[in-house]
């Protein structure tokens, strides 16, 4: 299916795991995305494990058109045809892992990614109907920098070279 998804990517500092399991729509998962070379896209495939022992595999390809939105098409697929694509990474890539955390908060879902090389800070993303739209955010998270629209963390980027903790 393709879309245009418009979102707001921040670097916050590690919330207290209490509080954000305590959000509404709590859900938790293991994410591994791989990124395979694409001449006109980002495209990825992602294998997304879930706390209740559900796993989802897609495959993605994304096209920015400005600093906060990008065309994104997406499918569901196999296990195996994940597998086989998986294959393709890009040259000089690395797969990313992370755990993602997500609730809905102010009428939105808000995605918390975790990532092993940081200890101190995550990436917290939200999804928003317009570029002008101002996300509010729970008082337990404590924004450190605004990435919106920064290639350095996006996955992609970071699936060949990971930058180093802000803090």
């Amino acid at each position: 299916m393709k879309s245009i998804e418009t979102e707001i990517k921040l670097i916050i500092e590690k919330p207290d795991a209490a509080l954000i399991c305590a959000m509404p729509d709590y859900t938790e998962s293991e994410i591994l995305q791989i990124y395979i070379a694409s001449p006109d896209a980002t495209h990825r495939v992602r294998r997304r494990a879930y706390s209740d022992g559900r796993v989802e595999y897609t495959e993605n390809k994304k096209r920015r058109i400005s600093k906060m939105s990008s065309v994104e098409e997406e499918r569901e697929i196999g296990k195996s045809e994940f597998e086989l694509l998986a294959r393709s990474i890009e040259s000089g890539a690395s797969p990313v892992i992370k755990t993602r955390r997500t609730f809905s908060y102010g009428g939105r879902t808000v995605e918390i990614d975790s990532y092993p090389a940081w200890k101190n800070s995550c990436i917290l993303e939200v999804e928003l109907p317009s570029e002008s739209d101002i996300p509010k955010l729970p008082e337990c998270i404590r924004v450190l920098l605004d990435v919106t629209g920064d290639k350095k963390y996006s996955n992609h980027s970071m699936a060949h070279s990971f930058p180093e903790e802000i803090i």
